[in-house]
């Protein structure tokens, strides 16, 4: 039994590793957007602020992950184990990533959606680790997200397997 659980351990952190320590999450609420200038939901122009601002900005675990591609820990992002009906914004610009009906549970343990806004995020190949996979990235602050793996659901195949610490969610009843 030992010796299943630690293969199933490690085949989950093949998958998402880790590049840092494991980040702790953060309250819902996105405080950083009220200090933030660069924050919006309806500005889509692309922004090029350098780290040093961004670091001035936002708090140590949503820079880590997002500027410096830092992983949180499996089982641990507020949207995990999250249902509700509405979207998905980055929590460093306010750019829309996602809707919550392409969010399955993938027991993966960390918010997978099989379909992305194409306006939202970008890819770029990510050889970290001797591993061959496809970071996802903020197409408006160029924030790390996660990575897309080819093993989803239909109708697209894809699983975007996110740090919850990169996403804030709005519900359709907060609009």
């Amino acid at each position: 039994m030992k010796c299943l659980t630690f293969i199933i351990l490690l085949i989950i952190l093949q998958a998402c590793p880790q590049k840092f320590q494991p980040v702790k999450t953060v309250p819902m609420e996105n405080k950083e957007a009220k200090n933030n200038p660069y924050y919006s939901r309806t500005d889509t122009s692309k922004l090029d602020i350098p780290n040093e601002e961004w670091k001035k900005i936002l708090a140590p675990d949503l820079y880590a992950i997002s500027r410096e591609a830092a992983t949180e820990r499996a089982f641990t992002g507020k949207y995990n184990e999250f249902d509700e009906i509405g979207d998905y914004y980055c929590a460093v610009c306010g750019n829309h990533l996602f809707r919550s009906t392409s969010k399955f549970s993938s027991s993966c343990g960390w918010p997978s959606f099989f379909e992305a806004d194409k306006k939202g995020v970008y890819y770029k190949r990510d050889t970290a680790y001797g591993m061959e996979r496809v970071e996802v990235l903020c197409k408006r602050c160029d924030s790390h997200l996660g990575h897309v793996f080819d093993d989803g659901p239909k109708p697209t195949g894809l699983r975007y397997c996110m740090n919850s610490v990169s996403l804030e969610f709005i519900g359709d009843s907060e609009k």
